[in-house]
């Protein structure tokens, strides 16, 4: 068979080309796509903000935020936690009359009943010219019209049948509020954060004459010991000693030889060194996830 045009219909291939048009006109089939370096954060910015830091400050798990709104984010959180204690507080109150007014109820249940059976047994005239079944007659028809489930028996017939009218509907009960964890935790790490814990560091200008502002240049930094460029494609590490921010190709060829900081000769552990995590370029495959991944329906044979 030969080619129609453009489009070859010989071809005993499904093409990728092919699979992902159907796929986009179909609507079928998981979507990938990869992320651009437009989406992904540059490794000098803050978590939160989304910008260059001002007074970067760095966790001990390597996330960079800016002081000022790591700070804020403490204290909104703080707040919240206070206000959902209280929520937790009232409902549990609640909960406790609740019970104290369920157990009264019952108890004062305990004693109608009793007070009930108690009046129940007293002495019944008896007629003996009349038989048992005549006797019987009467009780045992008010015995089936109180045991009777019909809506019109024992003046039921004015009540409303309906079960849908509101006000004979259930009720929801409301969403219990759980204890909240007291505790201000890592917006990126899930880990409690405390402000000591947090260690100020200092990165290094580029000085190539670019007098424009820092955050439009693509070269703002450099490794003060190697002046090597930093950047998403280049690993980081902060110094906790000094806190000064170099490649990770200084520290392992030139720091972890000694284990003295370079800047004030401090003795260092493992520690003190503290990688940067960092967003990553559209091409290199390091540091955050590159792919996001859509499931769809799936045609199966």
């Amino acid at each position: 068979m030969t080619r129609h045009q453009r489009n070859s219909t010989a071809g005993s291939v499904y093409t990728y080309h092919e699979r992902k048009k159907d796929a986009k006109q179909s609507g079928y089939g998981s979507d990938n796509i990869r992320f651009g370096k437009d989406s992904m954060k540059e490794f000098d910015c803050c978590c939160l903000t989304l910008q260059p830091c001002r007074n970067p400050v760095i966790t001990p798990e390597g996330f960079l935020f800016d002081k000022e709104a790591l700070i804020e984010y403490i204290l909104q959180q703080k707040k919240d936690i206070a206000r959902k204690l209280k929520e937790y507080e009232k409902q549990k109150k609640k909960e406790q009359s609740d019970e104290k007014e369920l157990f009264a109820k019952e108890r004062q249940s305990k004693v109608e009943k009793f007070v009930e059976k108690e009046s129940s047994i007293i002495s019944r005239p008896h007629d003996a010219f009349k038989s048992k079944d005549t006797a019987g007659e009467g009780t045992s028809k008010q015995t089936a019209a109180a045991a009777s489930v019909s809506n019109m028996v024992n003046g039921k017939d004015k009540a409303l049948p309906s079960f849908w009218i509101p006000t004979l509907t259930p009720q929801s009960k409301p969403t219990l509020v759980q204890k909240p964890d007291e505790k201000v935790r890592c917006p990126m790490s899930g880990k409690v954060l405390k402000m000591k814990d947090l260690t100020p560091i200092e990165f290094t200008l580029a000085k190539d004459g670019d007098k424009r502002s820092l955050i439009t240049k693509d070269l703002r930094y450099v490794c003060p010991v190697t002046n090597d460029a930093l950047g998403n494609s280049v690993p980081c590490a902060a110094l906790k000693t000094s806190g000064k921010v170099v490649t990770m190709e200084c520290v392992e060829k030139l720091i972890k030889k000694d284990m003295l900081d370079p800047f004030n000769s401090k003795k260092m552990t493992d520690k003190d060194i503290i990688p940067l995590q960092r967003g990553a370029t559209g091409f290199a495959g390091s540091g955050l996830k590159l792919e996001a991944k859509k499931d769809r329906p799936t045609l199966q044979a």
